[in-house]
């Protein structure tokens, strides 16, 4: 039986440069940065103080049907999720919703609660509401509540590639008849002790995030949710959607080396996007963009950038690459739905977000890092890469929709 397709035919973001998509993507072709020092706490001590936290947010509980607001990540993926929803079209009536399906990604969960319940233990009035709010499975509860999703639900949860890994488990649960419409959510929030704990490891930065420089020291943390819903074909096209795009293929692997370092040679990520690539029925030269996962730490970036050529060839270095994490910082969770978000946008609107650094190149990164401004650029077939702590990779393919009434020409 052939595999069914998958579109999509939603987007939602809620991000430190905007907090719906239109408001994420001009700020992010304008080139402006959100990096700005934390005031939800006191970061006096972390290795920098600064991150893309969300500023003006508010977040109406009774909007959703809840008595309190959940925790701040949860209500990111809410807020997104319910742009995605609307953007699709789909209303209560528009799906079986035994045949809808969520796949949730988030590296800390309800921290933000986890703390809070800490602290009112440690003052001896302990806070059942934050107990609960902290526990890992809240955010999918709330989606199924919410949403009303009766369909199969995940949530993953391997490090910094665990967004773009929640699109393909979302695109097989389409492919092989066990939903008709899904939605993959990544989210996180700034929270005190997981940024300590990134301190320690040194991955943050002790002066800025520079993706793809050559004075590149470390990364910068953000916070937010993306949300995109994937929807089969013929259900869509039968409906008039209109499909930004198709998700043509994926795949998910691990270096199994190191908990931070990227093993030598990145073979890993060679072999994870050479396989996506491959699982979409494409060659490495059908390749018109690439989002890089780019974290701006010394021993990333040109492992990335070595795997992308050798997967690549000299069409390496005829096409576009950029890393968006410059603008946001790296949204954690949130990272591989919010940077596959912009590379659907590329797609649809034939512009590639800039990579924000100080423009020193590095000789062992020599591609098309698309540096502090947008360009135009024909897109027809997109990768969007992630890696994480612990060594798992992800990547996810995209490519134009010509077919159906509700498909691009």
């Amino acid at each position: 039986m052939p595999l069914r397709r998958a579109l999509v035919t939603g987007l939602g973001a809620v991000t430190p440069l905007g907090h719906d998509v239109a408001g994420f993507w001009r700020e992010l072709v304008r080139g402006n940065r959100a990096m700005r020092r934390i005031t939800r706490f006191d970061p006096s001590g972390l290795r920098n103080e600064n991150a893309g936290e969300m500023r003006d947010w508010s977040f109406d509980p009774v909007a959703y049907g809840l008595a309190s607001p959940p925790d701040p990540a949860c209500q990111f993926l809410l807020t997104a999720a319910a742009e995605a929803l609307h953007d699709a079209g789909l209303g209560p009536d528009s799906v079986e919703r035994s045949r809808i399906g969520a796949t949730m990604a988030t590296n800390f969960g309800g921290a933000v609660s986890w703390e809070q319940y800490l602290a009112s233990v440690l003052e001896g009035e302990p806070r059942p509401d934050a107990f609960e709010a902290f526990a890992f499975d809240a955010a999918v509860d709330l989606v199924r509540q919410v949403f009303d999703v009766r369909g199969p639900m995940s949530l993953l949860s391997i490090a910094c590639a665990s967004g773009s890994a929640a699109i393909g488990l979302g695109l097989d649960l389409i492919r092989h008849g066990r939903a008709d419409v899904v939605l993959c959510g990544g989210y996180d929030a700034l929270a005190e002790s997981p940024l300590a704990g990134l301190s320690v490891l040194r991955t943050m930065t002790p002066d800025d995030i520079l993706p793809f420089s050559a004075n590149r020291s470390g990364t910068l943390f953000g916070e937010g949710a993306g949300v995109m819903v994937l929807e089969e074909a013929e259900l869509a096209d039968a409906r008039g959607a209109r499909a930004y795009c198709e998700v043509l293929g994926s795949w998910q692997n691990n270096n199994a080396y190191h908990l931070t370092a990227p093993d030598p040679g990145g073979h890993g990520m060679i072999r994870v996007l050479s396989k996506a690539i491959e699982d979409a029925g494409l060659k490495p030269h059908d390749i018109d963009y690439i989002n890089a996962h780019g974290t701006g730490t010394q021993y990333h970036d040109p492992e990335e950038t070595h795997a992308i050529k050798t997967v690549l060839g000299d069409h390496a270095h005829e096409i576009p690459v950029s890393s968006i994490k410059g603008a946001i910082g790296h949204l954690m969770g949130a990272a591989g739905l919010v940077e596959a978000v912009a590379t659907t946008k590329a797609i649809e609107t034939g512009m590639v977000p800039p990579t924000m650094n100080d423009g020193a190149a590095d000789p062992q990164m020599d591609l098309d890092f698309v540096v502090n401004r947008s360009r135009p650029a024909q897109v027809s077939c997109a990768a969007s890469i992630s890696a994480g702590i612990g060594g798992g990779n992800a990547c996810v393919v995209f490519g134009r929709y010509a077919g159906g009434r509700g498909g691009q020409s």
